[in-house]
């Protein structure tokens, strides 16, 4: 029996996360397995990775061999370091402390790694949010803008009509005005041809 590390799929369509398993070569993808040593989550940024470490490395050292991908993830936690120094120590290359102090050398250094990638990820998300903050200032200043020179018209607008409105205003009271003039005239008309006649008797 061929033993494979492989990946189970879980989760809904478009929300994948996977399940890293042992399992028979001839079983199909999400079907009978025979341990289930860890979870992996794509989705996420950096992704999430969780490994039983021990029961990996035992199942390697045992011979089960991984895809490609679970090879990946495994390279990532440092399983595929530590069972190749401990292949080191079977062969006599070092000894036991020696690969220890080689393994949290490479462990260290890479949890640097981890560390600087998720600080830069932060530093990216920060200044995304700071230009998309730039931008809807931006908009939010171009609708005032454009409701204060509307406003504006608007004012304009009213007052031109009050001055309108006067002048008719005045137009109406001047003519009044006329009127009452002429009127005024016309009824002093007859009475200067009145006196004009008496007088000329």
């Amino acid at each position: 029996m061929s033993v494979k590390i492989r990946l189970a799929r879980k989760g809904r369509k478009k929300q994948a996360y996977y399940h890293v398993v042992v399992a028979d070569s001839r079983s199909p993808r999400d079907g009978r397995f025979i341990e289930k040593i860890g979870v992996y989550n794509p989705l996420t940024d950096p992704a999430t990775i969780d490994i039983n470490f021990e029961k990996a490395l035992g199942w390697l050292q045992n011979g089960a061999q991984p895809t490609d991908t679970c090879r990946a993830i495994l390279k990532y936690k440092g399983v595929m370091m530590k069972k190749h120094l401990l292949d080191g120590v079977k062969k006599g290359a070092f000894d036991e402390a020696e690969a220890d102090r080689r393994f949290n050398e490479w462990l260290k250094g890479k949890e640097e790694k981890i560390e600087l990638k998720k600080s830069g990820l932060e530093k990216i998300g920060e200044e995304l949010r700071k230009k998309k903050l730039d931008a809807e200032k931006a908009v939010k200043e171009a609708r005032a803008a454009e409701i204060a020179k509307k406003a504006a018209a608007l004012a304009a607008e009213a007052e031109a009509a009050a001055k309108a409105a006067a002048a008719e205003a005045a137009g109406e009271a001047t003519a009044e005005a006329a009127a009452e003039e002429a009127a005024t005239d016309a009824e002093a008309a007859p009475e200067a041809s009145d006196a004009r006649e008496e007088t000329a008797e």
